[in-house]
Protein backbone atom coordinates (compact mmCIF):
# COMPACT_ATOMS: atom_id res chain seq x y z
CA UNK A 1 0.00 0.00 0.00
CA UNK A 2 1.17 3.07 -1.09
CA UNK A 3 0.77 6.62 -0.49
CA UNK A 4 -1.43 9.06 -3.02
CA UNK A 5 1.11 11.40 -3.28
CA UNK A 6 4.17 8.80 -3.29
CA UNK A 7 2.20 7.14 -5.95
CA UNK A 8 1.55 10.41 -8.04
CA UNK A 9 5.46 10.96 -7.81
CA UNK A 10 6.35 7.51 -9.00
CA UNK A 11 4.01 8.17 -12.22
CA UNK A 12 5.31 11.31 -13.02
CA UNK A 13 8.86 9.80 -12.77
CA UNK A 14 8.16 6.72 -14.92
CA UNK A 15 6.13 9.17 -17.72
CA UNK A 16 3.28 7.30 -17.02
CA UNK A 17 -0.59 8.18 -15.64
CA UNK A 18 -1.67 6.82 -11.98
CA UNK A 19 -5.21 5.36 -13.09
CA UNK A 20 -7.53 4.27 -10.53
CA UNK A 21 -8.90 0.79 -11.29
CA UNK A 22 -11.12 0.60 -8.47
CA UNK A 23 -12.38 3.54 -6.68
CA UNK A 24 -14.94 1.93 -4.88
CA UNK A 25 -12.71 0.03 -2.79
CA UNK A 26 -11.65 1.07 0.54
CA UNK A 27 -8.66 1.94 -0.09
CA UNK A 28 -9.09 3.03 -3.86
CA UNK A 29 -6.91 0.48 -6.03
CA UNK A 30 -4.61 2.57 -8.80
CA UNK A 31 -2.05 1.54 -11.06
CA UNK A 32 0.33 2.85 -12.79
CA UNK A 33 0.25 2.79 -16.90
CA UNK A 34 0.23 4.34 -20.35
CA UNK A 35 -3.68 5.48 -20.07
CA UNK A 36 -3.42 6.25 -23.83
CA UNK A 37 -2.08 2.67 -24.70
CA UNK A 38 -4.58 1.07 -22.66
CA UNK A 39 -6.98 2.76 -24.08
CA UNK A 40 -6.01 1.97 -27.46
CA UNK A 41 -5.87 -2.07 -26.48
CA UNK A 42 -9.31 -1.93 -25.25
CA UNK A 43 -10.70 -0.18 -28.77
CA UNK A 44 -8.08 -2.36 -30.63
CA UNK A 45 -10.09 -5.72 -28.70
CA UNK A 46 -13.92 -4.27 -29.20
CA UNK A 47 -12.77 -3.60 -33.08
CA UNK A 48 -11.77 -7.55 -33.39
CA UNK A 49 -14.94 -9.10 -31.49
CA UNK A 50 -16.91 -7.00 -34.30
CA UNK A 51 -15.20 -8.38 -36.79
CA UNK A 52 -15.83 -11.92 -35.45
CA UNK A 53 -19.85 -11.48 -34.58
CA UNK A 54 -22.38 -12.95 -37.07
CA UNK A 55 -25.23 -10.44 -38.37
CA UNK A 56 -28.44 -12.27 -38.45
CA UNK A 57 -30.56 -10.95 -41.06
CA UNK A 58 -34.40 -11.73 -41.65
CA UNK A 59 -35.37 -12.82 -45.05
CA UNK A 60 -38.76 -12.58 -46.06
CA UNK A 61 -40.83 -15.49 -48.37
CA UNK A 62 -44.18 -14.56 -48.83
CA UNK A 63 -47.09 -16.92 -50.01
CA UNK A 64 -50.66 -17.01 -50.78
CA UNK A 65 -53.45 -19.70 -49.42
CA UNK A 66 -53.81 -20.31 -53.40
CA UNK A 67 -50.37 -20.98 -54.16
CA UNK A 68 -49.52 -24.59 -56.40
CA UNK A 69 -47.06 -26.90 -55.25
CA UNK A 70 -44.48 -25.99 -57.96
CA UNK A 71 -44.28 -22.31 -57.12
CA UNK A 72 -44.37 -24.02 -53.03
CA UNK A 73 -41.37 -25.65 -54.35
CA UNK A 74 -39.52 -23.03 -55.90
CA UNK A 75 -40.60 -20.44 -52.46
CA UNK A 76 -38.66 -23.45 -50.53
CA UNK A 77 -35.64 -23.85 -52.54
CA UNK A 78 -34.74 -19.90 -51.71
CA UNK A 79 -35.84 -20.08 -48.23
CA UNK A 80 -33.21 -23.00 -47.53
CA UNK A 81 -30.44 -20.42 -49.74
CA UNK A 82 -31.41 -17.99 -46.99
CA UNK A 83 -31.12 -21.04 -43.95
CA UNK A 84 -27.95 -21.95 -45.11
CA UNK A 85 -26.56 -18.60 -44.99
CA UNK A 86 -27.22 -18.27 -41.67
CA UNK A 87 -30.50 -16.07 -41.83
CA UNK A 88 -33.84 -16.18 -40.37
CA UNK A 89 -36.87 -16.71 -43.15
CA UNK A 90 -40.14 -14.85 -41.99
CA UNK A 91 -42.58 -16.65 -43.85
CA UNK A 92 -45.49 -14.61 -44.69
CA UNK A 93 -49.00 -15.60 -46.11
CA UNK A 94 -51.69 -12.90 -46.89
CA UNK A 95 -54.68 -13.41 -47.44
CA UNK A 96 -57.03 -11.23 -49.43
CA UNK A 97 -60.58 -10.42 -49.97
CA UNK A 98 -62.51 -13.91 -49.43
CA UNK A 99 -59.52 -15.72 -48.44
CA UNK A 100 -60.10 -14.47 -45.23
CA UNK A 101 -62.79 -16.95 -44.61
CA UNK A 102 -60.54 -20.11 -45.08
CA UNK A 103 -58.03 -19.45 -42.39
CA UNK A 104 -57.30 -23.15 -42.11
CA UNK A 105 -56.45 -23.52 -46.01
CA UNK A 106 -53.83 -20.89 -45.26
CA UNK A 107 -52.50 -22.70 -42.11
CA UNK A 108 -52.40 -26.30 -44.33
CA UNK A 109 -50.00 -24.35 -46.83
CA UNK A 110 -47.68 -22.86 -44.14
CA UNK A 111 -47.65 -26.19 -42.75
CA UNK A 112 -46.35 -27.95 -45.27
CA UNK A 113 -43.79 -24.72 -46.34
CA UNK A 114 -42.78 -25.96 -43.09
CA UNK A 115 -42.49 -29.68 -43.35
CA UNK A 116 -40.48 -28.82 -46.54
CA UNK A 117 -37.84 -27.00 -44.83
CA UNK A 118 -37.92 -29.27 -41.24
CA UNK A 119 -34.84 -30.78 -42.26
CA UNK A 120 -32.61 -27.52 -42.16
CA UNK A 121 -34.81 -25.01 -40.09
CA UNK A 122 -36.44 -25.28 -36.34
CA UNK A 123 -39.71 -23.11 -35.66
CA UNK A 124 -38.98 -19.82 -33.94
CA UNK A 125 -42.53 -18.10 -33.96
CA UNK A 126 -45.22 -20.67 -34.48
CA UNK A 127 -47.63 -19.73 -37.17
CA UNK A 128 -49.93 -17.01 -36.03
CA UNK A 129 -52.49 -14.75 -38.02
CA UNK A 130 -52.23 -11.35 -37.44
CA UNK A 131 -54.70 -8.87 -39.57
CA UNK A 132 -54.60 -9.93 -42.91
CA UNK A 133 -51.31 -11.87 -42.51
CA UNK A 134 -50.13 -15.15 -41.44
CA UNK A 135 -46.47 -15.42 -39.77
CA UNK A 136 -43.90 -17.86 -39.00
CA UNK A 137 -40.74 -17.38 -38.40
CA UNK A 138 -37.91 -20.12 -39.09
CA UNK A 139 -34.27 -20.24 -37.97
CA UNK A 140 -31.26 -22.84 -39.11
CA UNK A 141 -30.70 -25.93 -37.24
CA UNK A 142 -27.85 -25.49 -35.45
Amino acid sequence: MVATKEAQQLAIEKNLDLVKIAPQAKPPVCKIMDYGKYKYELAKKEKEAKKNQKVVTVKEVRLSPNIEENDLQVKAKQAIKFLKNGDKVKVTLRFRGRELGNINHGKKVIENFRDLLSDISQVEKHPKLEGKQMIMVLTPQN
